[in-house]
């Protein structure tokens, strides 16, 4: 009687234990949580819905099963790898060069549900577009393009073109950048040939910044000596102008002079001409009281007075 009644208690033990198992399970299975980086995708009878809200949720246990993914950037390299460069890493440019040119893509999940559902391996679908994007955007430009000036505009297009195709694909996730981590040519010969393109290159950019810089010196220079020889030339013909002025103002008070009296004009300007002609020609007029004056030099000239005949009056006194 004792042992039936231990077994009965100890089937009641096992099952409480058993309950609380289930229970816990139960429990357990019924919430999840998300972090700031994650979202989730609850299946419900094969149905999926995305859960985009960080913290703690339930679901039904057996029933809900529940996936997350992150939503961190990730990445990825295309034409490099642990060994070095890949074949992936060789590419043709528009002018028939062989380049290898490295790249590396940063993409990140935005619909759960579509990356996990729409697509066996989204990333992988991403890299085959990568790199459709990428020989073709290359084999556009010439080498000289990719190695130098032309890295920031390859890179544009093809993250351009990769966006594109990813709207088409709608596969769940997206490119955030892509970038050239290293490019150069396949061969050591190669290499140095492009690098004595670029030294010349260089030198070439040297020398028209030297250029410039001596023509902006030079310029302001020149630009001073044709101000300076402008001003120069106004100022003479200023004073030929003004010179001209005087001496048509001369000229005009002299055949004012000369309408008054046209006589003493005429010997006037005979014996200017002939101080001009001959400057130490003296000239002395005797008057009829046999008094001798000094005509030239014209110093005492102003002081006389003719009245057409041959005497000379000084000061006023015959």
């Amino acid at each position: 009687m004792k042992k039936t009644v231990n077994v009965e208690k100890t089937k009641k033990i096992v099952a409480i234990v058993a309950i609380a198992i289930v229970a816990l399970i139960l429990v357990s299975g019924s919430f999840y949580s998300i972090r700031e980086e994650e979202q989730a995708v609850v299946c419900t009878f094969g149905s999926p819905q995305a859960v985009t809200t960080p913290g703690l949720h339930f679901k039904i246990p057996f029933i809900q099963t529940v996936e997350k993914v992150s939503t961190t950037i990730n990445g990825f390299s295309i034409g490099y790898n642990s060994t070095g460069a890949g074949e992936e890493a060789m590419m043709i440019t528009s002018d028939y060069n062989f380049l290898h040119v490295d790249f590396y893509a940063e993409y990140r999940v935005t619909d759960p549900v579509k990356a996990l559902y729409a697509s066996e391996d989204p990333v992988e679908i991403l890299k085959n577009i990568a790199q459709n994007c990428i020989r073709t955007t290359i084999g556009s430009y010439t080498v000289d393009s990719v190695l130098t000036t032309g890295k920031n505009e390859i890179q544009s297009n093809i993250k351009q073109m990769i966006i594109d195709k990813l709207e088409v694909y709608d596969i769940g996730i997206q490119l955030v950048n892509i970038t050239i981590q290293d490019a150069e040519p396949p061969t050591e010969e190669v290499s140095m040939a492009f690098k004595e393109v670029e030294t010349a290159k260089q030198g070439k950019e040297t020398s028209v910044n030297n250029a410039n810089k001596y023509r902006n010196e030079m310029i302001p220079a020149a630009e001073a000596e044709a101000d300076r020889i402008i001003q120069e030339a106004e100022a003479d013909k200023q004073e030929r102008i003004n010179e001209a002025n005087g001496q048509v103002a001369r000229f005009n008070a002299l055949y004012e002079e000369y309408i008054n009296y046209p006589e003493v004009t005429k010997k006037r300007m005979f014996f200017e001409a002939m101080e001009a002609v001959l400057p130490g020609l003296k000239v002395i007029i005797q008057s009829s009281d046999g008094e001798m004056t000094t005509l030239l030099p014209l110093e005492n000239f102003f002081d006389f007075s003719f009245d057409g005949s041959d005497t000379v009056f000084e000061n006023g006194e015959g």
